[in-house]
């Protein structure tokens, strides 16, 4: 390891580097978060993480259980879920997410939303399309997903978010055991061009922020030029920021008062964390737009599927976006997603969408479902049509009633409708782990 980097980090823990060297040898913390918009009430032996209410740590791969399929949980270190806590999202709150890929934090602060709004952004388009992927798999309807530049945002959206979360880019000290390209890169120099680029994203978010709102910032990497500095710099460029106390009892004081760290011996890989509020400033709504009709074809695939037909439609092409929430106005921005997808109509028929039956706020309502065994999911998983009796037509295929897809049936065999890109490998099989 880096003779540098360690000295660096004897700087700032000199009691404990005995201890910080010992935790690089042992495996990297794993953490499972529940999703309660899915998994009401879970019945877990698994210890809780101090992270979060949600977080708990778990000592193996679990990304082929059929419950992660269902999106009723989502993996991640655990300590990534500090700033969402610390964030303290409101029901109704309208929040934006500006770093957001892969989608731990956007799902995260989607689970804490009833009437309020999400904007998740991710400038880098590959890592976009991963966070929508995520946002789809657990079930998120009130959201838009973007893939723009944060100063971008600012034309549209200036003053309109009660909360933003910066999960900012960084050096990644914090993620070294999980990711090797973050010590092959490591040097003094990526840390200052990492803290150039945090200032940048920080000066958008500030645009962004209403008046007397909140934003956290924090990072996975223990540089203090991308931390307590960058946040130093934060508060002398705009007076009107305040640091104020996380409220929150796990980690340590940062070098900052009301900063959070944690490190490997506070039970997670690696977090900074700082809570800011806005004094003062004017604030904005979101900018909606109409609600656009859809046709007798496509009510009546609501009606069959759902009893009723959503509230707010949005209508790309023959593509069918639907939502309990007001669409937004995005022209001039790049939007992958708003609110669920719910298929596209095709000739004289509707043809639904994988997303339309991942809706957690649909979970209990789908009319026509079925329950495959383990062995007809792990066949469903690879692709493959299953013989199983079961109701004519479009049908949500579930684990334990929960839906991970959908198939559409004769009444004996359902021919398999899982997306391609979602599909297990063929040496990948489905696994029932105790939790």
């Amino acid at each position: 390891m880096n003779p540098d980097f360690l000295n660096r980090i004897q700087s700032y823990i000199p009691n404990e580097m005995d201890d910080f060297l010992s935790s690089l040898d042992r495996p990297m913390y794993r953490g499972l978060r529940v999703n309660p918009q899915k998994w009401k009430k879970p019945k877990l032996s698994l210890k809780r993480a101090p992270f979060s209410e949600n977080e708990y740590y778990v000592d193996e791969a679990l990304g082929n259980h059929p419950y992660h399929l269902a999106g009723l949980f989502y993996l991640q270190e655990p300590s990534a879920s500090s700033a969402v806590e610390i964030l303290d999202v409101q029901p109704d709150d309208v929040v934006l997410d500006l770093c957001a890929a892969p989608g731990g934090k956007s799902t995260q602060i989607a689970s804490k939303l009833d009437t309020g709004f999400l904007v998740a952004n991710e400038y880098d388009s590959k890592r976009a399309r991963i966070l929508l992927s995520n946002m789809e798999r657990m079930g998120i309807e009130h959201m838009m997903v973007l893939n723009n530049d944060p100063s971008q945002l600012v034309t549209k959206f200036a003053r309109c978010f009660d909360r933003i979360l910066v999960d900012a880019p960084c050096s990644g000290e914090g993620m070294m055991k999980k990711h090797d390209e973050a010590m092959d890169q490591w040097s003094v120099e990526h840390i200052q061009f990492c803290a150039k680029r945090q200032k940048q994203i920080l000066e958008s978010a500030y645009q962004l922020l209403k008046g007397n709102g909140t934003m956290v910032y924090s990072t996975c990497t223990y540089a203090k030029e991308e931390n307590e500095d960058v946040i130093q710099w934060f508060l002398d460029t705009y007076p009107d920021m305040e640091l104020i106390d996380p409220g929150v009892s796990f980690g340590r004081s940062g070098f900052i008062k009301n900063t959070i760290r944690i490190f490997p011996m506070d039970k997670g890989e690696g977090h900074f964390v700082a809570k800011l509020h806005k004094k003062s400033g004017a604030t904005n709504r979101l900018p909606v737009q109409k609600s656009m009709p859809i046709d007798a074809i496509t009510k009546e695939f609501f009606i069959e599927q759902l009893g009723f037909v959503p509230k707010y439609h949005e209508m790309q092409k023959d593509k069918i976006y639907v939502m309990d929430h007001s669409f937004i106005q995005t022209k001039g921005l790049h939007c992958l997603r708003q609110g669920i997808f719910a298929g596209e109509r095709i000739k004289k028929r509707f043809e639904p969408a994988h997303a339309f039956y991942m809706n957690a706020k649909w979970i209990d309502t789908y009319k026509n479902r079925t329950n495959l065994s383990l062995e007809e999911i792990d066949a469903f998983m690879h692709g493959l049509e299953i013989e199983h009796p079961s109701q004519k037509g479009y049908i949500a295929v579930c684990v334990d009633g929960y839906p991970f897809g959908f198939g559409k049936s004769d009444g004996k065999h359902i021919k398999n409708k899982i997306p391609k890109g979602l599909r297990l490998l063929p040496n990948s099989h489905i696994k029932r782990r105790c939790l």
